[in-house]
């Protein structure tokens, strides 16, 4: 028990050896805290005096800056208020200058363009004023026009200069003829005719009989119906003109058509394409033309068609008729070539012999070359000299014997190879 008791006194005063240092440990602590804070506080008074003074310091340095910012704007805006007022008054004195120029180009253009326009206007005015007198002048020529052709004899040949056009522009003028009795014996002559290849004796052509109509009265009773819509004006019109197709048709097979001496037809030209239309628009017309008085009724279009159509076949038969002469003419180039081939196989022998000639010569010529070699040249002017005749020879011969000594050789001679 005693030790027991001992030991609780040794560890009540370690305890409280150890509580005494925890509360000095402690007591230092709260010091140093008490230290911190005091200087803590102490370090913000001070940085906020600081902050105070900055403050003050910026606001002095602001206050002074504005100041002087405000005195170099209040100089910046009179010098800007100055040049604005300086550029305004310059800009004010430009823009007069330019309007003053502008008005007068203005009116200068205006008063150009103005006249231009009064001189055209007056040069239409002009152009009308001569289209007018020409429609006048048209209309006194589409009246004599009328008159003309109010004559028959007039409208056919109105006909005839137009069939006749036709032919010369397509056909060769010796492929036709005009004014033309294409029956023997008859004195009726047709106004055109073609001239076709004839069987026999080719300067006996056989001939194709073109005769021009023009009905104009029946025409223009008939476009005058169908202007006024009258239905059996327009039927009484075509009956007419068919009447009349008819009738020319059964003249021109009685007077024109005489086979063998001619075609077994004819053709009846109309010239105009409205006439020709109306008369192919009749049923029946054109081939009982064909067909009972063997006529061919024609417009322009188609006549023309028909003689390109021949002029085609007029080509054909002469290449034809030439085709016979080609093959002569090719059978006398191939004699005429065979001999030509004989030629030069016999000029082919004298150029090989002129070859071998030639070579022989180029032979002989290097064996006295080779012969030669020894003998000195004479010079030119002595060689052209004894050449021509005028030294002789004895003397030609002493000068070779003084320039070549016989008791001494020639440096240059050598002897004779066994090739030599």
């Amino acid at each position: 028990m005693p030790r027991c008791r001992g030991a609780f006194r040794v560890g009540d005063s370690l305890l409280v050896a150890v509580l005494v240092v925890a509360a000095a440990s402690l007591g230092g602590v709260l010091l140093l805290l008490a230290r911190e804070r005091a200087s803590a506080r102490e370090a913000r008074e001070e940085l906020g005096r600081a902050m105070h003074a900055f403050a003050q310091g910026v606001t002095t340095q602001l206050a002074s800056g504005s100041g002087v910012q405000n005195a170099q704007y209040e100089a910046l805006r009179g010098s800007v208020e100055q040049r604005l007022e300086r550029i305004q008054r310059d800009s004010a004195e430009k823009l007069e200058l330019m309007r003053k120029t502008v008005d007068e180009k203005l009116h200068e253009t205006l008063d150009r363009r103005l006249a231009d326009s009064f001189k055209a206007v007056s040069e239409r005015l002009e152009v009308v004023h001569k289209g007018l007198g020409e429609m006048q002048a048209l209309a006194a020529g589409v009246g004599d026009l009328k008159r003309v052709l109010a004559n028959v004899k007039n409208r056919g040949v109105l006909g005839e200069v137009q069939l006749a056009a036709l032919l010369e522009q397509i056909l060769a003028r010796e492929q036709y003829e005009t004014n033309v009795a294409t029956r023997p014996g008859s004195r009726e002559r047709v106004e055109f005719a073609i001239k076709l290849p004839g069987s026999g004796d080719p300067r006996q052509p056989v001939w194709l009989p073109i005769d021009a109509k023009f009905p104009l009265e029946d025409y223009q009773r008939l476009q005058d119906a169908i202007e006024r819509a009258d239905g059996s004006a327009v039927e009484a019109a075509r009956r007419a003109l068919e009447t009349f197709f008819k009738a020319e048709a059964k003249s021109i097979r009685s007077k024109y058509v005489e086979p063998p001496h001619t075609t077994d037809f004819a053709i009846l030209f109309v010239p105009t394409e409205g006439l020709y239309a109306e008369a192919m628009s009749r049923p029946g017309l054109a081939d009982a033309l064909q067909r009972e008085h063997r006529v061919m009724l024609c417009g322009p279009m188609n006549l023309a068609a028909m003689l390109n159509s021949l002029q085609l076949g007029f080509r054909t038969l002469a290449i034809e008729q030439r085709s016979t002469e080609v093959w002569a003419v090719l059978g006398a180039v191939k004699t005429e070539f065979g001999k030509f081939g004989q030629i030069l196989v016999k000029t082919k022998e004298r150029l090989d012999q002129v070859g071998n000639t030639l070579e022989e010569a180029a032979r002989k010529s290097t064996t006295i070359t080779r012969k030669l070699r020894d003998v000195e040249a004479l010079p030119e002017d002595e060689a052209e000299r004894l050449l021509a005749g005028d030294a002789p020879v004895d003397a030609a011969g002493d000068l070779f014997e003084a320039e070549t000594p016989q008791t001494s050789p020639s440096p240059t001679s050598r002897p004779a190879s066994p090739e030599d």
